[in-house]
């Protein structure tokens, strides 16, 4: 398993779908994954370190797993499959819970658990940054400094047209 770290969260032009951007800690991949705008909404929140008024699904699980006395010891990407990521929730280090990409994620960010990527995933999936591309990625980072959850949370108006 390789660890990655949790660049954060993007909308991908033109489709106008959310990415959550994954990097490889010791190499130079990057692992994007197409996601739901509520889930792109809450690793964003996580990553803020938003507390909503309520728990959302995540904070909840969060808050079971403590109450419980277990902890969420690491997030793995175990599997791509018909374009499709599948995670394990490693619980107290020895239980393994499967889970979406997308929801581990979350749940890791809440928990400070440690992200990994199966290397077979990071082979079929990734791309790497040239370094010309790396300014691109900086840029993203800086993106991400200024981008909210609410971002997420707005309904695409399809019959809208631009004004020019």
């Amino acid at each position: 398993m390789r660890e990655v770290d949790v660049l954060g969260v993007r909308v991908e032009m033109p489709t106008n779908h959310p990415i959550v951007l994954l990097r490889e800690r010791d190499g130079g991949r990057y692992l994007p994954i197409w996601i739901g705008a509520p889930e792109a909404a809450a690793i964003t929140y996580a990553q803020q370190g938003v507390v909503p008024p309520r728990p959302m699904t995540h904070d909840l699980m969060r808050d079971m797993l403590a109450v419980l006395g277990h902890t969420l010891t690491e997030v793995r990407i175990v599997a791509l499959k018909d374009s499709v990521f599948h995670a394990a929730l490693i619980i107290d280090g020895t239980t393994e819970v499967g889970a979406r990409a997308s929801d581990a994620i979350a749940l890791a960010l809440r928990t400070d658990a440690k992200v990994y990527v199966d290397p077979s995933v990071l082979d079929e999936a990734a791309i790497v940054v040239s370094s010309e591309e790396d300014d691109e990625v900086e840029r993203f980072k800086e993106f991400l400094d200024h981008v909210s959850a609410e971002d997420f949370d707005k309904p695409e108006d399809p019959d809208a047209t631009s004004e020019t």
